[in-house]
Parts: structure tokens; sequence; C-alpha cells
């Protein structure tokens, strides 16, 4: 309760804080270098950046920090993706630090303690300093607790160290705001550029089109010989561009889902507890000891349970029971104990007293007692909490501010929202004994007390093991070449997982995969895993299906992927020679129509800057051709992506003159700022040297 922990708790995890800003938020692709013999690296290395090594020793820590804040924010208890997301988190961070640092150094930029001194505690204050010691509403700082908290640090290493941290990430955001000043700062729009632009985002054709869809000639009829999958992929080759190695897998999953059986034996161990809970002597302590879930036994208000239960359970008087009811997985029974109308928020002050420092709990009720009796009798409390509190409120007279349930621990909580406004209460906490002043307490609804059991249907031992022993079985008599035949043989169903990175925290149909992907880039294509995996859901026996390396891909890596383009491709060029020698002597889009047995569809007001043809696609070609033609004239064929057109422009309409180009340069200058960011720090990514040894660790 004391400044430390209110920092800590309004902070959250400072330490990777600087992550989710500026530049990184938005900045950091996958310059991932994934590569082999990984015992050539150190045994701590996780990567490095131009030399300069990354050690699990520092990363770690950041990391369990990262995946912390995420099950804050995203709730539950975390999962291999919240996982994947807090290591990756975490390394573009490192990455940017790195990469960034050289670039301050290299030109000069700094920040000075001036400058530091009024982003921490002077009138342009930090993002970061607003965020901690904002308020909600106003944004406005409250420079006395800054200042207060400031100088707390000298008696408080935790708090200085949490300190330390926050003023490196006020520094290194400050740095990142002037570099990316600096980028954007180079940007010009020529008036040239700005009157383009207008003129694409507001000039609009009308025009009329023909089209010989590629639906038109069946797939079976196309056979694409070797020189159309060449012409194609050089013609393409920046798609094939692999910015990190990846891996392919197939595998058969043997489920462990609760059977029939499983589920009558749940239901039935369901019903005796329920039947015990109605007589249970100590609600409390029954629900404790039988609940899969444990729910504080407090009084909690609506909103909080499983919805299946929430509208019904706090219908009901105290006494009542409910349940068994099956819902997401689970049993649920509850005993509402009672029920009563409560604040839903309470506005309080305290003071804290440090039993230890007095000889025990007794002791510092007794100092407690007295405070109270000399506030009751005209005392400023304000002034008492600043001499005898121990927490770092008392600098605010022992203000705690508003505070709505399950914010504060259950004794504390209970003596602000079951007193009335102006009580004075004593209780003692794991951080003390509070003397409290409620001060105001706002709102009022139905707040319920319950004992709550939760059993969730899971799979027996029997079946668990029935699993297991398919999925050994399989192991131990599929070779690589007859993965899939064996497994249909089995009558087994073959899942795929594609093209898979050595950090992805997630693969189709598997719920915790990260071992499973760990080994397979431990493992040659071809071979099969030499482990059973074990998922929340099943036992997974796997097999490596492709490894496509990093850097541009082969022919022969993406010809199965790029056969469907290739088709069409070659559809293009049978129906750009069907609609050409239709456009032979047609004097108008009419004819052409009739030749092909087509309509001719009119299309009005369409931007360059949006080339998209109602009812039918997003055809660039096809609008970029008509912005180049002349109005009345019959085109050539142009194959777009839906078929091959032909069309004759209608006519222009052009919009009034640019009067003031400002504007117009100003939002598009905002706008190449931007992109010039993302650029400038692609390109440092694309001058290093970046190692990535993630995949031996995580």
């Amino acid at each position: 309760m004391g400044l430390m922990t209110f920092l800590r708790n309004r902070a959250g995890y400072i330490l990777i804080g600087a992550i989710g800003f500026a530049i990184v938020a938005f900045l950091v692709g996958d310059a991932i270098n994934v590569g082999k013999p990984f015992w050539a690296e150190s045994q701590k290395v996780v990567g490095s950046v131009d030399g300069e090594e990354i050690s699990i020793d520092q990363f770690g820590p950041k990391v369990d920090q990262s995946l912390a804040q995420f099950k804050q924010q995203y709730g539950g208890s975390g999962n291999a993706q919240m996982q994947a997301m807090a290591v990756d988190n975490v390394w573009q961070g490192e990455i940017a630090s790195i990469l960034l640092g050289k670039e301050y150094s290299r030109l000069g930029l700094t920040v000075s303690s001036d400058e530091l001194f009024d982003l921490l505690q002077g009138k342009n204050p930090s993002p970061l300093i607003v965020q901690y010691f904002g308020n909600p509403q106003t944004g406005e700082v409250n420079r006395a607790e800054v200042l207060a908290s400031l100088k707390q640090q000298d008696k408080n290493p935790q708090l200085k160290q949490q300190w330390d941290l926050l003023q490196n990430e006020i520094e290194k955001q400050a740095l990142q705001k002037k570099y990316a000043n600096l980028i954007s700062n180079s940007i010009y729009v020529t008036t040239l550029e700005a009157n383009d632009d207008y003129q694409n985002r507001n000039k609009l054709a009308s025009f009329k089109y023909t089209v010989l869809d590629y639906t038109s000639v069946p797939d079976a009829t196309v056979k694409p010989a070797e020189s159309d999958y060449a012409d194609y992929y050089n013609e393409n080759k920046k798609r094939f561009e692999n910015p990190s190695e990846t891996r392919s897998f197939e595998y058969v999953a043997f489920s462990v889902n609760p059977t029939a059986a499983d589920s009558a034996a749940v239901k039935a161990q369901v019903d005796k507890i329920a039947a015990d809970f109605r007589t249970a002597a100590n609600d409390s302590l029954f629900a404790a000891v039988n609940s899969d879930v444990k729910v504080p036994y407090a009084y909690m208000s609506k909103g909080k349970l499983d919805p299946a239960l929430d509208s019904v359970v706090f219908n009901l008087p105290a006494g009542s029971y409910y349940g068994p009811r099956f819902s997401g997985n689970s049993y649920k029974l509850v005993k509402v104990i009672d029920t009563r109308f409560s604040p839903d928020s309470v506005k309080a002050s305290h003071i804290l007293i440090d039993p230890s420092k007095l000889g025990g709990v007794d002791k510092a009720k007794k100092l407690a007692d007295s405070l109270k009796s000399l506030v009751q009798n005209g005392a400023s409390f304000a002034a008492l909490a600043k001499q005898y509190s121990i927490d770092g409120s008392k600098d605010k007279g022992g203000e705690l501010g508003t505070f709505s349930r399950g914010q504060m621990v259950p004794a504390f909580e209970d003596a602000a929202f079951n007193g009335k406004a102006g009580d004075l209460k004593v209780v003692a906490s794991q951080f003390g004994v509070h003397l409290i002043k409620i001060e105001q307490q706002i709102g009022s609804s139905k707040v319920a007390k319950l004992a709550y059991i939760e059993k969730g249907l899971v799979s027996s031992n029997k079946t668990r093991d029935a699993a297991y022993k398919k999925a050994s079985s399989f192991l131990n008599e599929v070779k690589g070449s007859n993965f899939a035949e064996l497994a249909q043989k089995k009558g087994y169903t073959v899942g795929f997982a594609d093209r898979v990175t050595p950090t992805q925290g997630f693969a189709p149909g598997l719920d915790n995969p990260r071992q499973l992907i760990r080994d397979a880039y431990d493992t040659d294509k071809g071979e099969v895993l030499k482990e059973v995996y074990q998922m929340d859901n099943a036992y997974v026996v796997a097999r490596v299906t492709d490894i496509k390396p990093k850097g541009t891909l082969s022919l022969e890596a993406v010809k199965k992927e790029i056969e469907p383009m290739v088709r069409t491709a070659v559809k293009a060029k049978m129906l750009t020679e069907k609609m050409n020698k239709a456009l032979e002597g047609a004097a108008n889009l009419t004819q052409v129509a009739q030749k092909l047995g087509k309509t001719v569809n009119p299309v009005e007001n369409i931007v360059f800057a949006n080339p998209i043809i109602p009812g039918a696609a997003q055809e660039n070609k096809l609008v970029g051709s008509v912005f180049g033609a002349q109005p009345g004239r019959l085109s050539k064929a142009v194959d777009g992506v839906q078929g091959v057109y032909a069309f004759t422009v209608d006519g222009f309409s052009k919009p009034a003159p640019l009067a003031n180009t400002y504007k117009q340069k100003e939002a598009m200058m905002q706008a190449n700022g931007q992109r010039a960011l993302g650029a400038a720090f692609q390109a440092l990514q694309d001058k290093s040297k970046i190692k990535d040894n993630r995949v031996k660790f995580y």
C-alpha cells in the first residue's frame, strides 16, 4: 500500500513498458535470421544484433514481465500463443534498443539533464509520467505525488530501482521522439506531387467494359508448361522472399476429450458434492476444498460470474442453493450466504501502522484506537496520518482516492463498504493495522456473498492412458515415408501445419504446440519427430514435411503454392488472344461484346486512388489503363484479376483546381513521414546481421 506499491501497480511492468511505445509498435518487422548450427552459439545467447549478444539472463525476466502484463491485460493463466507474443514483444524491443542506440550515438542525439528534469517533474511531463501520475479524466499530472515518490527513493531501494527503470524508459522515449522528428522533417512534398495526389483522389472516370472471366475456362483444361511456371516465378520473384526460415509438418492427434463414461463419472461426483454442500457446516471451507476454481468468499457485484449463472444467482434470496448447472465445460454450484445493497465505490483515507515496530498486532490496534479517539475529539486526520502512517499516502493526509470492490484486500474492503460516510474503523490486513476514515460512498447496487464450487468436465486417467497407448503404438510403427498412408490405413485423420516460423505460438488444430515446433526445428525434412507430444486435448505424433530457408525461395520450393496463379496466367494468355480477335475490325465495344456473346457493363465515377469495380473486384491494371486512355477510343485487351477486359472511356470529370496546396502537402508529409520512419528502421535491420536463437529457449 506504500508509494512503491502504488507506483508498481500504476506503472505495471515498467521494464517492458517502452516496447509498446513510439517506433517499436509499428516498425519492427520480421528481420529474423534463424539458422543452424545452434551448437556453435553460446548456451546463454538468445540472439545477437551486429555481434552484440542478448543473454537469456536479461531476456528471460523481461519475457516473464511481458507475459504477466498480457495476463493482466487479457485475463487467464496464459497459453502458448500469449507466451509467444511476450517473447516476440521483448525480442522486438531488444532489436530496437540496440539498433536505435547505435543511431542515437552516430547522430549525437542525447537527452540533457534539464530536459530530463522537465520530463520528470516540469511543465512538459513525459507521456509515461502522465500515464502513471496523471488524472485519468483530465490527464493532469499530480506533481506533488511525483516529487513525494522521488524523495522516498533514498529510504526505499526497491522504489529507487523502479524509478531508475522508469527514468531509463523516459529517456529512451524522448530519444525515439527526436529520431522520429529528424526522419519526418527530412520529408518534403512538391506542389506537383500534391496536385497529382489531389487528382488521383478526386478526378472521376466513367467507362464501359466487357469481360471474359477466368472462371469460363475449366481448370481441368489448363495444363501449365514448365516455361509458364518459370515466367510467373521470374516476374514475381519479390513475392518469394522468406523473411525467416519456416517448417511444415503433418500430424495425427489422438483425442483425450472426456468419453461418455468420463462424463457420467464427473456428474455422479458433482451430485454427491451437491448433496453434501447443502448440509455442510462450514460453507466457505467446503467450497474452497471442493472447487477447481477459487472464488473469494466476499461480497461481489453482478456481472462477475458466468453469464449462465449471473442473472439467476443475483435474484435469489439468502439461504438459496443453485445448481449443479453445466456451462463452459464445467459444473457450477452456488450457495447464497447473504445479499445486501452496497455502495458501488468508496472514497476513503487511512493511517497504516506497522505492528512489527510496536511489538505486535495488539499494540498496533491500541495505537489505532487512540488515534481514532483523537480524531473523534477533533484532531486532524491528515496531520495524524503524516505523523504515524508508514504508507506513502501520508503525504496526502492518508487519502487513497475512490476505489470499487476488488481493488483492496478483503478486510479493508469489508470495512470501507459495510460502514457509512464519516465512520472511523480499525482493521488488520497483511499490510498492518489500518485506521480507516470513510469519506464518501457513491452509488448503490445489490451484492451477494457466495460459497461457489466449480468442477471441470475432465478426462479420466483411463481415457488418457488409452489415447497415449494408441499414439505410442503409431509412433513405433510409422516410418517417415509412410506417415499419411499408415494413418489412413488405421483410420486416423492427418492434420497439416504449413510454413510455421520458429517462434510461432500456435499451429492449426494444436492448442499447445511450442515443444513440437522447437523439435521440428531440430529435425530433418521427412523425419518423424521422436516423441509423443501432450496437448491440452490430445496426444500428437508429427513428421516434418518441408523446410523453407530464409531468403528468396527457389521455384521448386514454391511450385505447388503458385500453381493456381500460374494456371490463371495461362488462362489470361488464352483469353487475351480471344479478346484481341474480337477487337479486330470492331467499331465499338458493343460489337466486341456481341462477337463474344457477352454484355457491356457501365461504370461511373471511379477514382484512381480506389480502383474497385462495383460487383467485380479491385482491378488496378484496368483502372490504371482507363486513366491513361483517350475518351471514345476502344482499348486493347487488359488482363486483370477476375478476367480479361476491353473498355471504352465515356469521359472524365475533373475537380476544381487545388487553390491552396498547403493543407494537401501537410497531410501527405505526415503520412509520408510515418512511412519513412518505418522504412528507415527497416533499412537499419536490413543492414544489420541479426541472429535469432530464441527457438533454443522457448
